[in-house]
């Protein structure tokens, strides 16, 4: 009886994640059948079909062609320098949400968490929009800067490749930091109030707390969130890049995504930037398994 009691629930369980795996198959899965393209000398209309079978000559040119291989060294120092502050800087939303939770005015605090968890939810183009109105040459900051007589002619913050990955990282910061410091509210939650009561008890100060307590409570998090980062160090999307690229900044802002989306869709080359993203793909399963290994060894458990 209590057998089949737990087949059924095990049954009920199953089909209720069962949309979800479906959604995995078909948005994860289904589209790596478009690998193939990397072996075929594909240019559309022809279908695939028609075109000549080249086996691995587009990953042998991506290491044999001096101008591709300077294209994806230099994609590839603009990914590592992008992704680089992204992990250097992981820490930020942490600290964020340790000083959210010391605010004791409940409205203000709901308020501040709601403003900077807002921005996730706005799609990059409306950030663009926003960057636009407020920093371009006749925006608002130009505007005060020049009627104030600061400047004499305005400053091309967005027309301008200098401190790119600077502001690149900022404005994703702007964008994200709210919405990641959810996670280590949640662990702040669930640290047990004795702790900080006995602390408190034996004259420990609310900075004695922070860093006794609340800091090492959360570093468990931030370390499994670290190597999770680490694994998709070359994913960094091309949303936020493509948005904010133009012909003055395009050579330090493409990252290896942009970089295949304008392959792919600019010059035609659909068989080449797919070779480039399997050869991503590849790395990137490197680098995670490479991290629960470390995550294993340091942790004592990984991940996956």
């Amino acid at each position: 009886m209590l057998k089949n009691k737990r087949k059924r629930r095990g049954l009920r369980e199953f089909l209720m994640i069962l949309p979800f795996i479906l959604l995995v198959l078909v948005f994860s899965y289904y589209p790596l059948y478009g690998w193939i393209y990397a072996f075929f000398d594909y240019k559309p209309p022809r279908p695939l079909a028609k075109s000549t079978f080249v086996g691995l000559k587009w990953f042998t040119d991506i290491v044999n062609n001096s101008v591709k291989r300077k294209e994806i060294l230099r994609i590839l120092r603009n990914t590592f320098a992008m992704s680089g502050l992204s992990l250097g800087f992981s820490w930020f939303p942490m600290i964020f949400a340790v000083f959210l939770n010391e605010i004791k005015c409940v409205p203000f605090k709901k308020f501040v968490q709601t403003v900077t968890t807002l921005p996730n939810f706005i799609s990059w183009v409306l950030v663009y929009a926003i960057a636009y109105s407020v920093f371009n040459s006749t925006g608002a900051i130009n505007s005060i800067l020049m009627d104030t007589g600061a400047i004499s002619k305005p400053i091309m913050f967005l027309q301008s490749s200098k401190a790119i990955w600077f502001k690149m990282w900022l404005w994703l910061t702007w964008k994200n930091a709210g919405w990641a410091a959810i996670m280590y509210l949640a662990a702040i939650s669930g640290i047990d109030e004795q702790l900080t009561e006995a602390a408190r008890v034996d004259g420990a100060s609310r900075w004695q707390v922070i860093w006794r307590i609340t800091v090492p409570s959360l570093l468990p998090t931030y370390f499994v969130l670290l190597m999770i980062n680490l694994a998709n160090f070359l994913s960094n999307g091309m949303e936020q890049y493509y948005v904010f690229s133009n012909s003055f900044n395009k050579s330090t802002i493409e990252v290896l995504d942009l970089y295949v989306y304008n392959m792919a869709m600019g010059s035609g080359g659909y068989s080449i930037s797919t070779a480039v993203s399997m050869l991503k793909t590849f790395v990137s399963m490197v680098l995670l398994f490479t991290t629960n290994g470390i995550s294993k060894a340091v942790r004592g458990e990984g991940f996956i």
